[in-house]
């Protein structure tokens, strides 16, 4: 069971002393976004996988609005060796949506010719239920929900075969139906054998791998392998991992260990290096988290250098939240941290601060945190948040 503090690998110097990251490393990094909504997410949601279905509208502005975030964070096309999509259409426009708006108005700093399409991340195949509405009246009735619910969330459940007479077969190699596992292993297999080699080997590629970043825009399923693969999730805990639909996530790597590096901070399948970039689904995350007694609350005060009497001076604190600044650069900041900065400018270098008084600091400051969303006029609320 992975445990729900900052991770291992963070080195303490001693009591009340913040976290230290002692060279300079060369990192790689992997952004990963779900296409935008398509025709047949939203409430009369079918089970789509393999069914080669189109974004609506509101997907094709999720999509420019990532490259738009993307592009504020420091993340400019011109950064992005290769981005990789699925063979659905859905993967490779939004791909190239949000490349472009990445670009800005240098949209000669990206091309198509950078997309590299991969059948391996495909969205995971729903069998002889693709294409069927999730709340199918008939489907559940046949099947019974506990059922459906099983195929759907665990790891190795798996829809009955799709035959040739089935309104969305598709001859191999195409699977006939898939589990989460299945999905997982031809996705990891991509990794091994196409994403990461194009990441930590590649030559003639426009930034060397020490400063290398690509991008992967696939599926709900094909990224949460991707995600349970880098981060380690125990089996029990796939079922609770939720991917957004253009919602960037990143993830830095060592290049030669091709380890993530970034802190493990708690999340609801465990730890987890990723860094989500800020946005409504990770503020309303976090939002949760730092409810009375949150876990994730003590393993930011931890990891900031807090010791054992869970006491830190504002010295400190500062000193903490710079180093994990450090780590995962200026420009990928995100909600806790920017809590976290939020404390220090109101504690004195000289004055300590005990657990239960930063997170009820932390409730204070989260309760008037807005998130001006792209267009500075849009502040997302809670209401707003939910559409996502």
């Amino acid at each position: 069971m992975i445990p729900f503090v900052l991770a291992s690998t963070v080195k303490r110097l001693g009591s009340c002393r913040p976290l230290c990251f002692n060279g300079k490393r060369s990192v790689a990094t992997v952004i990963l976004l779900r296409h935008g909504q398509s025709q047949w997410n939203g409430q009369t949601a079918r089970f789509t996988g393999w069914c080669d279905i189109p974004l609506t509208v509101r997907g094709r502005v999720e999509a420019v609005k990532a490259g738009q975030l993307m592009r504020t964070r420091g993340f400019e096309a011109r950064k992005v060796c290769v981005a990789f999509a699925s063979e659905l259409q859905r993967s490779h426009e939004t791909c190239e949506l949000a490349l472009a708006s990445m670009a800005g108005t240098d949209q000669d700093t990206w091309s198509s010719s950078r997309i590299r399409r991969d059948w391996r991340l495909n969205e995971r195949h729903y069998g002889a239920v693709q294409g069927y509405q999730k709340n199918d009246p008939d489907l559940i009735s046949h099947y019974g929900e506990p059922t459906l619910r099983h195929w759907r969330r665990s790891l190795h459940g798996k829809p009955p075969r799709m035959d040739k007479m089935h309104k969305y077969y598709q001859p191999p190699p195409a699977p006939q139906t898939e589990s989460l596992f299945d999905c997982q292993q031809r996705v990891v297999e991509c990794w091994n054998t196409t994403i990461a080699p194009a990441l930590f080997e590649e030559e003639d590629l426009p930034h060397p791998p020490e400063d290398r970043t690509i991008l992967v825009v696939a599926h709900a399923n094909s990224i949460r392998s991707l995600m349970a693969f880098f981060d380690d999730v125990p089996e029990d805990r796939v079922q609770s991992m939720y991917v957004p639909n253009s919602v960037p996530i990143l993830y830095r790597f060592n290049t030669a260990t091709r380890e993530p590096i970034s802190v493990k901070l708690e999340s609801k399948y465990g730890g987890s290096h990723a860094r989500w970039m800020l946005g409504p689904e990770n503020f309303l995350a976090v939002r949760e988290a730092l409810n009375e007694g949150g876990t994730l609350t003590r393993a930011i005060f931890e990891g900031l250098g807090a010791g054992r009497d869970l006491k830190i001076s504002g010295r400190d604190l500062e000193l903490g939240v710079r180093e994990l600044l450090k780590d995962d650069g200026e420009a990928l900041d995100c909600v806790v941290m920017g809590v976290a900065k939020e404390i220090c400018r109101d504690i004195a270098p000289d004055e300590t601060i005990h657990y239960v008084e930063f997170e009820r600091r932390a409730q204070q400051v989260l309760s008037g945190f807005t998130i001006k969303h792209l267009n500075p006029a849009d502040v997302v609320t809670k209401d707003t948040a939910d559409s996502y």
